[in-house]
Formats: C-alpha cells, structure tokens, sequence
C-alpha cells in the first residue's frame, strides 16, 4: 500500500534540530504533497529520503525495504537547486545522466528523443544548454529526474521559472506520470498546485509533522459551516442559530451573504428559511483553501 515509510527521523546540524521525530506514509501511485515555510526542513527530509544525507536516528523504507544503495536507481530527484553542465549539449546531457542512472545507450536515446519531442524542445537537442532559458533549463532537468521511469519521483518547486502555460504542461506531464504508476513527492509553496495536484499532503513546520493526511479529508476537517448565497431581496433576521456574517448588495436589488450554521447542522434547513423570504440564485458551502489551511496552522505555532 505504501511505496515509502518515514519512521520517527530525527536530524540535527550542530545546536539546530532540522527535523524531530517525523513520520510520514506515502501511499503508491499517489501525488504526496510536502508543504512547509521556509527553513521547516522539508529539504532536509528530502535529502534523508535519497541518501544524500543520513538520519541521526529513524528508519526510511522503500517497498518496506530499509533504504540503501540499491533503492538510488528507482528513484527521480529534481532539487530546488538546479545543476546543469552550461557548455554540454542538451542531447549529450540527458545521454550522461541517463547512463549514469543505469540505461543503456539505445534506449536512453529513445526516450530522450520521445520526451524532447513531446515537450516540444526536439529542436533544442544540439544547442548547449547556456543558450537555453531558464525555463528550457528547467523541462531539461525535469526530463533528466525521469528518464530512467524511476518508482519514486522528488520534485522540489519543479515550476520555478515556468510561466504559466509551461505550468500547464508540466504539471499535465505530473500527472499522467502518476496514472502511470509513479509515486511523486511534490514539495512546493505554491498552494494553487497543491489544490489541483496533490492527493495526500503533510505540513512541516519548526521541524515538526503538525498535519498530514488525504487532501479530500483535511479540507472537510477545517470546515467552517459557512455558506455563501445569493439572491434577490433582502434577507431578516434568522432563527436556529443561523449567524449572518456578512451581505453584499449587487444590482438589480441582488445581494451576497455569507452565513455561518451551527455544527452538525443540516444545510436544508437554512435553504427553507431563506426561500421563505428571497429567491436564491446560488447556494454554496465555502469550503478552506490549502492556502488558509496553511496560513491557519502555521500562525498557530508562531
């Protein structure tokens, strides 16, 4: 069920705790989200989780296997820190890297001619990659991170330097790797990829795991009971301890409320007691953003 285990890992630099007694369970097939402020120690996770550096105590499992020398070739990593060679050519780049993750040459040569050509760069092979932007750089490393098809895919901010119609193609290229069969760990600040990606996510912060779960079920867990409807004419005043936060008025005598219901509270009920005084036009339950979940359970620690 789960492609990767942290258990307990703990890691200290000198006097500074990076990560304290993180656990997380990452289910295969699943796109994982690692969020966290800067400094939380999602890159010190990461690096634990690749072998790039050793926890002070904890285990990492792999297919339920402790991590080890072996598990490397299965897994994909784009840092957040980008590293080309300026003066290779793109074509001799991704050749190197691939070889160097266990392909041989006629079948790196393959897939690097499929993956130029299906993000439109099949032109570019020949060019050295300084004569690239940093956007042309960036689909460079990501087709580097999985070329060899690795089980586990790292991806940290993979769209810084992207514009938007790149996001689009890149995160298009996330996601069909996932339905493909691989697992991705996908550590960003950027909460609108979190909202349209992610199926699961944890929230590291000052070292610690404060949240982790399905996407689906934290954002019913911060459920505020509000909703928002609009109508056409006013609405009085509401019995049942139905909380009226807010109205805005549109044209044509339309307004915009926003109205808070007690807990466990069936909605149906509000719908009758305001069709008994507007004709409502859109009823809706505001349900949190992974923003605000974030900006919630941060400012909570601070």
């Amino acid at each position: 069920m789960y492609l990767l285990e942290a258990k307990n890992i703990c890691k200290s630099y000198a006097n500074h705790k990076a990560l304290i007694d993180v656990s997380l369970q990452i289910p295969k097939q699943s796109i994982f989200g690692l969020l966290g402020p800067n400094g939380a120690g999602k890159t010190t996770l990461i690096r634990i989780i690749t072998s790039i550096l050793q926890a002070d105590s904890g285990t990492v499992l792999l297919n339920g296997e402790e991590l080890n020398r072996n598990h490397i070739q299965v897994i994909g990593y784009l840092p957040e820190e980008r590293g080309l060679y300026k003066k290779m050519r793109v074509g001799e780049q991704l050749l190197y890297l691939a070889r160097l993750k266990g392909l041989t040459r006629s079948t790196a040569v393959d897939r690097i001619h499929r993956w130029l050509r299906k993000l439109d760069m099949a032109e570019w092979s020949r060019k050295n990659i300084e004569d690239l932007s940093k956007g042309m750089q960036q689909k460079i490393q990501f087709i580097a991170t999985v070329l060899h098809e690795p089980q586990l895919i790292i991806l940290d901010e993979p769209f810084s330097g992207f514009d938007p119609i790149n996001v689009n193609i890149i995160r298009d290229e996330i996601m069909e790797l996932r339905n493909n069969g691989a697992t991705i760990i996908f550590s960003t600040h950027r909460m609108e990829s979190v909202e349209s990606l992610c199926d699961h996510i944890a929230l590291i912060n000052k070292s610690e795991k404060i949240l982790d779960g399905r996407k689906k079920d934290i954002k019913q867990q911060y459920r505020s009971n509000k909703f928002e409807i609009e109508h056409a004419g006013p609405i009085g005043s509401l019995n049942h301890g139905y909380e009226i936060l807010e109205t805005q008025a549109l044209e044509n005598n339309h307004y915009q409320t926003v109205i808070r219901v007690p807990d466990k509270h069936n909605p149906n009920l509000l719908l009758q007691a305001i069709m008994g005084q507007s004709e409502i036009h859109k009823f809706s339950e505001i349900i949190p953003s992974m923003n605000e979940i974030f900006i919630s359970k941060v400012s909570e620690q601070s």
